[in-house]
């Protein structure tokens, strides 16, 4: 794992700000040791663990504009400073740390995304992305743990995939390395194979066998091509998509009804949830959108989802702080705290609704 940067406890605690009569999450999470971090996994008995991805090259080998870079540190802070309570206490959650990205993206920081030269130049990069996030979440699947992810492009979504497909499968959870996954998205993230970058994640996993069926909630008519589509539409076995049309505009079924559709196509085997900060209003990401689902419908998304004993991971992906008009943006990394916090409440109750059973 060399380009994995574990946090160490004294690191965290310098994050967590201090009050009389008050513990807060960072106070009581949990950590691995560097010298031991696969032993350390395999015999905690926490499920949950937080891995943040600090890069923007696969969005800028997408033409976009970077920034997504910018959202793991205050989604940590703001998470870490979290009241612990008996809602949640802290100690269901392991801080692993964050992949580093820097010697990457000092390259692509020299290389040009608006010439043909420049865009290879970068794609190759996201590939070499993949293979490190690739690696990081097969050691966690396979120790038996749910990774939560933050940050990045939704380039990502192709090593959350693939990681957690080979983890399973190696701990023969699944017979072969391949699961399903929900998206809520006003893109499908389903281009053309051309090279990597954030918008063919999902159709590169898919061709390589490693996504089997997908599915995605909100997904926008004026910024999805035809080629996409038809696509969609093509492998309408393994694929559904909900238009965000047809829910909010023309209201033919409700947020709750889509997102529960969507789960109970991919549901009966172990799946990843993808949650694009671009799906909600006005949130600072690399292609923000002035009409989206609102931050309560991407919090209700995530819950219902989760509540599942299936589920393999979490990523929030694209948000981009750095990108907001207001210079102190202190909303997007508190809003991606909600997220996290309302992912391992949910999964966490299933997970202990299922050894109930047992």
């Amino acid at each position: 794992m060399k380009h994995l940067k574990i946090y160490s406890k004294d690191y965290i605690q310098k994050l967590v700000r201090k009050r009389s009569g008050e513990i807060k999450l960072g106070d009581c999470v949990h950590f691995v040791d560097q010298e031991n971090i696969e032993k350390d996994l395999q015999n905690s008995d926490v499920k949950f663990v937080l891995l943040g991805l600090p890069e923007d090259i696969g969005v800028r080998a997408n033409y976009g504009r970077g920034g997504t870079h910018t959202a793991w540190q205050p989604a940590l802070t703001n998470l870490l400073n979290m009241q612990s309570n008996d809602y949640l206490c802290g100690k269901e959650l392991l801080i692993l740390g964050h992949i580093d990205f820097d010697d990457l993206m000092e390259k692509a920081n020299k290389m040009d995304n608006t010439n043909e030269k420049g865009i290879d130049e970068l794609r190759n990069l996201v590939s070499e992305i993949d293979d490190r996030v690739t690696s990081v979440i097969e050691l966690i699947v396979s120790s038996g743990k749910i990774p939560i992810v933050v940050g990045g492009g939704h380039n990502n979504a192709y090593g959350n995939l693939k990681g957690a497909a080979q983890g399973l499968a190696a701990v023969q959870k699944i017979k072969s390395a391949k699961i399903n996954c929900i998206n809520c998205d006003a893109h499908s993230d389903f281009r053309p194979l051309e090279g990597r970058h954030s918008g063919n994640g999902f159709s590169y996993a898919y061709e390589e066998g490693f996504l089997n069926k997908y599915s995605v909630v909100g997904l926008h008519q004026s910024y999805t091509s035809e080629f996409v589509f038809d696509k969609l539409k093509k492998y309408s076995d393994r694929i559904r998509f909900f238009l965000f049309e047809d829910i909010i505009l023309h209201e033919q079924l409700s947020f709750r009804e889509a997102v529960e559709n969507a789960t109970d196509f991919i549901r009966e085997a172990y799946y990843g949830i993808e949650l694009d900060i671009d799906a909600i209003q006005n949130a600072p990401s690399s292609a923000k959108s002035s009409s989206g689902i609102s931050a309560n419908q991407a919090r209700q998304y995530v819950t219902w989802t989760a509540a599942n004993s299936h589920v393999a991971y979490l990523h929030i992906a694209e948000a981009a702080p750095i990108l907001s008009h207001i210079k102190t943006d202190n909303k997007t990394g508190k809003l991606i705290a909600y997220l996290i916090t309302d992912f391992i409440k949910a999964a966490g109750n299933s997970i202990n609704s299922e050894k109930h059973k047992k």
